[in-house]
């Protein structure tokens, strides 16, 4: 199934694209949240093969990237992306059906921030390598505080390597080919970053609603000992994934997490 694509305004007015892969009478509905650079395009197959299982699944480009408005990877503050999902989760309640938040790598740890917020929440949580922390030298934290007071619009490279997001090499090719991918951050956008995996970090504990977290054991992006501190929480389950890298998603055709992701959703219906 191909997805309908649209358009809506965000929280502060901007256009935001949207994305939805719709079937009649889901037995749960999925809003989908991708990671820094990307966009939902990417996930086209991923949309397809969850609706195959019985979904409803939409989403929508985060502001900055792939066809939505604003300036590229900038946002004011990361307390945005939150604001902006609350449309989404509305729109797939209103199908009367369990709602489930699934957030891949920056998209994993806005689904987490928005799981501990005052928004409407949804009925379960999936994360894929959630990126609520960073090896990050401390120097270089200390320049980008620094930086973000005089040139918040700075861009830099992301230093991603294909070969880091699967084994599969035409992952990477397509990804660096693919005109809406936008593999640079600004300086704001990395400081938000920064600030907002420590939010997540703290509060982490706070997330009462099933949570599960999947994560590729040769992911380089987000290291899978940093995914570990949900297996803590009272209704969580956490999948690591022997060899995948960081998208599980595109290791073996998604078929894995797919069938991970689906299995548990239907244990908890």
């Amino acid at each position: 199934m191909t997805a309908i694509t649209g358009t809506r305004s965000g929280s502060d007015g901007v256009a935001l694209a949207t994305r939805h892969w719709n079937i009649p009478s889901p037995r749960a509905a999925i809003v989908l949240v991708h990671g820094v650079a990307e966009h939902l395009g990417r996930y086209e197959h991923i949309g397809a093969a969850l609706t195959d299982r019985g979904f409803d699944v939409r989403g929508t480009d985060l502001r900055g990237f792939g066809k939505s408005g604003g300036r590229r990877a900038y946002v004011e503050n990361f307390s945005q992306y939150s604001t902006d999902l609350i449309d989404d989760i509305a729109a797939a309640a209103e199908l009367g059906v369990p709602v489930v938040l699934l957030g891949h790598s920056m998209g994993g740890l806005i689904a987490s921030l928005y799981a501990v917020s005052n928004h409407p929440q949804p009925d379960l949580l999936v994360l894929s390598a959630p990126a609520i922390d960073a090896a990050l030298p401390k120097a270089k934290v200390a320049m980008a505080r620094i930086l973000v007071r005089i040139l918040p619009g700075l861009t830099v490279s992301n230093g991603l390597d294909g070969e880091q997001l699967s084994r599969d090499p035409t992952v990477g090719e397509r990804y660096f080919a693919d005109p809406l991918v936008f593999p640079k951050s600004t300086i704001r956008l990395g400081v938000e970053l920064i600030e907002a995996m420590e939010q997540a970090r703290l509060s982490l504990h706070g997330i009462t609603i099933p949570t599960l977290v999947i994560h590729g054991g040769e992911d380089t992006i987000i290291d899978p000992s940093f995914s570990k501190p949900y297996a803590d929480l009272a209704d969580s389950t956490r999948v690591v994934f022997d060899g995948f890298r960081h998208e599980s998603f595109n290791e073996d055709g998604g078929n894995m997490a797919v069938s991970t992701i689906s299995d548990w959703i239907d244990a908890r219906l």
